[in-house]
């Protein structure tokens, strides 16, 4: 628990200092492919850092959920330590959702570049809040 506790502190401490638009270039064009899988960031020398891989986060899309279609993504191993919630589901859309990092959930901007509606279809979200950006880039898992 220790480990998972300062690992999430880590995270976040590392998005605070590393603002990022991680994408092709700096102040690029948001592209709608993913280059590298999972949670990642651009870091202060143009190198995109994995914190979480795509294998070990589980997506699932709630076509019908009570809320109209919404995204969970959470890390498979540590669900109530690190999530991502949010309503935003189409292409091109842009909104709010929610990202829970060791405990402390914070309300995030999302925009959606690249989306699925399957099991195995890719999903791809940029995320920004209090001058940082990270990006979502994953396989839908489950569908409900």
């Amino acid at each position: 628990m220790k480990t998972t506790i300062k690992s999430l502190c880590l995270l976040v401490l590392t998005l605070i200092l590393f603002n990022c638009d991680n994408d092709d270039d700096v102040n690029a064009v948001n592209e709608d492919v993913c280059n590298y899988a999972g949670f990642t960031f651009l870091d202060t020398s143009d190198n995109t850092q994995t914190l979480i891989p795509e294998a070990e986060l589980t997506t699932d899309f709630y076509y019908t959920s009570s809320n109209g279609p919404e995204v969970e993504i959470y890390e498979t191993a540590n669900p109530s330590d690190f999530w991502f919630v949010t309503l935003v589901v189409a292409d091109g859309a842009t909104g709010t959702g929610q990202l829970n990092l060791g405990g402390t959930i914070h309300t995030v901007n999302v925009a959606c570049q690249r989306t699925g509606n399957a099991v195995g279809e890719e999903m791809r979200y940029d995320i920004t809040a209090s001058g940082l950006e990270a990006e979502f880039c994953v396989i839908i898992d489950l569908y409900h």
